[in-house]
């Protein structure tokens, strides 16, 4: 089977969520020759959260943003590599950086409904010559027909690639098909991406209906490293594709090798985790989990409960005002008998908590 989707690797970006952003700019490196001689025609690196990032001082990565472009632009003869973008973290000058660094594309992120702060970004990135792809965070917080309409206002704005993101790795292959239809319905032109994440155990599924529906591209990481559950294994993703007899340019058995090699040398695995399943359950995105386990360990509410909760009301932006909210209600619940109740909705035997 003929296929046209390219497989963007985001190990050395997303995956450093995993080791708290402490690649070296050696392993990326390393790892970046690597992925080239694998196959992998693009690669995005550097800080988790994007250019800028480390401005964030809590946040800080090992290495700078241009010392990652710097060692991934002298790693790579062929493939293209990038970084991530969101705005407000990043700046114009950042993308600008960018560009001196020798990258080929970027990725702006923001969420769906914030879509008109990456308009600069975009114009800037295009005016530089570089492939632009919007990255709509927590996608799922519109219908396919309402995120189809901001789809089409980002190709006008220059976006090469627009992006259908499972922030809270929710989603099922049938909701990324009536997303895909609902956009090319629109505008056939548009050129569709898709990011997911692994809580409830679909983002391979996922990406492997994404390449049979055409995606232009769909993303990837070494052992599925990244944000909460993590990603789209891109091990497991290749050999789906050799076993099924769809193309691919990766070679298998380089990027198993690779596959062990960040596995025991850089990172180690931390399983699953009950909060990362209810957060795909109730698409929840893991940025607003400091802020419920705030008040969760306050008011000696369970964390679980509290997301399914939250998300029921708000699923885009998870406020302390609204978090704090939510548990104090949970609390007075659980003092009058009504905590039973609730339980058995969420599906938990407060016995075993």
């Amino acid at each position: 089977m003929k296929n046209k989707t390219i497989i963007l690797d985001c190990t050395l970006r997303d995956g450093s969520y995993v080791n708290a952003f402490q690649f070296s700019k050696k392993q990326t490196y390393d790892i970046c020759k690597k992925l080239e001689l694998s196959g992998v025609e693009m690669i995005e690196v550097g800080h988790g959260m994007g250019l800028g990032a480390s401005r964030i001082n809590k946040f800080k990565a090992k290495e700078s943003d241009y010392d990652y472009g710097n060692f991934t632009n002298k790693a790579l003869k062929k493939s293209k590599w990038g970084m991530f973008c969101i705005p407000g973290i990043a700046n114009l000058d950042d993308v600008k950086l960018l560009k001196d660094m020798g990258a080929n594309f970027i990725r702006i992120g923001s969420n769906v409904e914030n879509y008109k702060l990456t308009e600069p970004f975009i114009k800037l990135a295009k005016k530089l010559k570089m492939k632009v792809c919007s990255n709509f965070m927590k996608s799922y917080v519109l219908s396919p027909k309402d995120f189809s309409k901001i789809a089409n206002i980002a190709h006008n704005m220059g976006s090469d690639i627009t992006y259908i993101v499972d922030s809270a790795g929710g989603m099922i292959a049938s909701e990324l098909q009536n997303y895909f239809v609902e956009i090319k319905n629109i505008n056939k032109d548009i050129k569709v991406g898709f990011h997911g994440h692994n809580n409830l155990g679909f983002a391979n599924s996922n990406a492997y209906e994404a390449i049979k529906l055409n995606f232009d591209i769909v993303d990837a990481s070494i052992q599925g490293f990244g944000r909460s559950a993590g990603n789209t294994v891109l091990e497991l993703l290749v050999c789906a594709l050799k076993k099924n007899k769809i193309e691919c340019k990766i070679d298998h058995i380089k990027i198993l090798d690779l596959s062990e090699e960040i596995l025991q040398n850089f990172v180690k695995s931390k399983g699953i985790k009950s909060i990362d399943a209810v957060c795909g359950m109730s698409l929840f995105h893991s940025s607003y989990l400091p802020i419920i386990e705030k008040y969760s360990k306050k008011y000696k509410v369970d964390p679980r409960l509290l997301v399914y909760e939250v998300s029921k009301i708000e699923k885009s932006d998870a406020t302390e005002k609204l978090v704090k909210a939510v548990t104090i209600k949970l609390k007075k619940n659980k003092k009058s008998g009504g905590w039973k109740k609730i339980y058995n909705h969420f599906y938990i035997n407060e016995q075993s908590l």
